[in-house]
């Protein structure tokens, strides 16, 4: 998988670039057919933020995570992207079965209307 990392407001790096190679390994693991991963890193009135956006089976799939300290705020959005990806996975999943095909019951009066009662 691979990753586009970029900051705003934020120096990018060797030891944040592989922190976000080692938090996204897992997920890149789980889901081999994700191709790349956006990562905004951003500094605001001292609080930082992580944005994540992926493309997974045809949806754009997005998280983000806030916090003081930066590597928290990569864990956060981490998890929340983990969680949704595993959510469309099993949306995917689900449309693979089959569904139950309603029936409707046998109303009495039908039933009586098509007898030949004479």
């Amino acid at each position: 998988m691979k990753i586009n990392l970029s900051g705003h407001h934020v120096e990018v790096t060797d030891s944040i670039k592989e922190h976000v190679e080692e938090k996204f390994s897992k997920i890149a693991s789980h889901f081999p057919t994700l191709i790349s991963l956006d990562v905004i890193i951003s500094k605001v009135h001292n609080k930082h933020q992580v944005e994540l956006t992926t493309n997974y089976e045809g949806s754009r799939i997005s998280a983000s995570g806030n916090d003081d300290v930066m590597y928290p705020a990569i864990s956060s959005a981490a998890k929340k992207l983990d969680a949704a990806l595993k959510h469309r996975k099993g949306q995917l999943k689900a449309n693979l079965h089959d569904k139950p095909s309603a029936t409707t019951p046998d109303i009495a009066h039908e039933k009586v209307q098509e007898m030949n009662l004479a």
